[in-house]
């Protein structure tokens, strides 16, 4: 019986070594990434099919829409200076619990620049940064450097409510600050680890229904999706622009983590999808007002430019022949339970929002502040407004929600994209992981350091 195990698992090493050494050759991809020589693919169908689940819009017309229409405008819309700045408060104590967070790169921090850098037209009294002839925050990266909208000029008409599906105060100008995001942009920061975790623990775990449960109404199971979009977006622009070599500061795509936190679970890209729609659908409703209002920086312009995008967007001819509806509101909230319910889920997202300042990484902080206000922006828009028709008298948004709205919209827009065109690639290269040497070699060691023993 020894001698036959003995046998039997020398027998398998050899097929492993022998599958090993025929594998495809391998070449590594300019991104870092180890893909065989086959993995060109040719164009294949939708890998979803239908109508985005409770949307009125199905997977290929939103892919088609999003590279022919949306993705472009939203590229060129969100540089301009009106999008390009968010007004935010980075330094907050988390209401929940202490802040233990730590990041292991410098890109997880949001740099603030000396006043002296900025031109004085985008200055404040209450600016609070850091002494002028404070330099080592920049360490010679234009990354680091943050800018700020400080023209007391700029954004004149807006107006300054809060929003009641957000934490913060947004009226409360005396801890914010203005970021420039095309500075900060969103990306791999090294923040992982417990602190990590705990955050999108405490969103779902806590806050979020559980998903699917059949006593679920369609509202609650609608805030789960949300949640669910928004966190495979956040992965997916980790994804895009993830840090594959530290030592030589090499960046790129990194595949497998596409696939191992998104791509694998159907039901993660379905979400993305439906949080995309429901975001389009505020935006859409919200048409008119977003047209009248005053897109003002002080650089005519660029202002100029600036309406004349978002008429683009919010008329676009093909986005309202091939998706007029993206998503249907009017289906919520009905029945004696639908004002109650809505206080319900309002208050489970506030906290989501409120969860935010305990994220220890200040940049994660920053596009995750953003994001959720975006969200928090598209849900007052669809279910604090009652009737379409008088929409521009009744619906109130500050510019940083339109800000935050927008750039939200952008991000999601980017998620869709990448994932269409990388999908598959991702998705092959898994299903193709062969074992590598080092991990073959330590394999066969262990097999035969039993056989001895033996």
């Amino acid at each position: 019986m020894k001698w036959r195990w003995v046998i039997g698992a020398f027998t398998t090493i050899l097929i492993a070594i022998a599958l090993a050494s025929r594998s495809t050759p391998m070449i590594p991809f300019k991104f870092g990434h180890i893909i065989s020589k086959s993995s060109c693919h040719c164009p294949q169908e939708h890998r979803y099919n239908g109508i985005v689940e409770d949307c009125c819009c199905d997977y290929e017309t939103v892919d088609h829409l999003n590279e022919e229409v949306l993705h472009p405008l939203l590229q060129d819309l969100v540089k301009t200076p009106f999008f390009r700045y968010f007004k935010v408060k980075l330094w907050c104590n988390c209401p929940f619990w202490p802040d233990d967070g730590m990041c292991r790169l410098r890109d997880c921090s949001v740099c603030e620049c000396p006043e002296s850098e900025f031109p004085e037209s985008f200055k404040k009294p209450y600016h609070h940064g850091l002494p002028s002839d404070d330099l080592n925050c920049q360490e010679g990266k234009p990354e680091a450097t943050v800018d700020r909208t400080l023209d007391s000029k700029a954004f004149r008409g807006w107006p300054e409510t809060d929003n009641p599906w957000t934490y913060d105060d947004e009226t409360d100008n005396s801890e914010m600050t203005y970021v420039n995001l095309q500075l900060n942009p969103e990306r791999y920061t090294g923040y992982t680890g417990p602190s990590a975790r705990r955050i999108w623990d405490a969103v779902y775990s806590e806050n979020c229904p559980k998903y699917p449960a059949e006593e679920l109404c369609q509202e609650e199971k609608i805030l789960y999706k949300l949640i669910s979009g928004l966190h495979s977006s956040i992965s997916i622009h980790i994804a895009s622009d993830y840090l594959l070599d530290e030592a030589t500061n090499l960046w790129g795509h990194n595949l497998d983590l596409l696939y191992d936190r998104v791509l694998r679970y159907q039901n993660r890209v379905q979400n993305l999808y439906f949080t995309f729609l429901f975001v389009l659908r505020a935006v859409t409703k919200a048409t008119d007002y977003l047209e009248q209002a005053e897109y003002n920086t002080g650089n005519p312009t660029e202002d100029l430019k600036t309406e004349s995008l978002m008429r683009q967007l919010l008329y676009n001819p093909k986005l309202q022949a091939a998706c007029p509806l993206p998503f249907d509101e009017a289906r919520l909230w009905k029945g004696q339970r639908g004002p109650e319910l809505k206080q319900k889920i309002q208050a489970q997202f506030k906290n989501i929002s409120a969860l935010m300042d305990c994220v220890g990484c200040e940049k994660c902080r920053l596009w995750g502040k953003l994001q959720v206000l975006g969200l928090g922006t598209a849900l007052k828009i669809l279910f604090s407004v009652n009737g379409e028709e008088h929409l521009h008298r009744t619906l109130e948004v500050q510019r940083n929600e339109v800000i935050a709205l927008m750039n939200l919209l952008n991000r999601l827009s980017e998620s869709l994209k990448f994932v269409h065109e990388m999908g598959a690639a991702a998705e092959k290269q898994s299903e193709g992981k062969i074992i590598s040497p080092t991990r073959l070699n330590s394999l066969v060691q262990r097999m035969l350091a039993s056989i001895i023993k033996t």
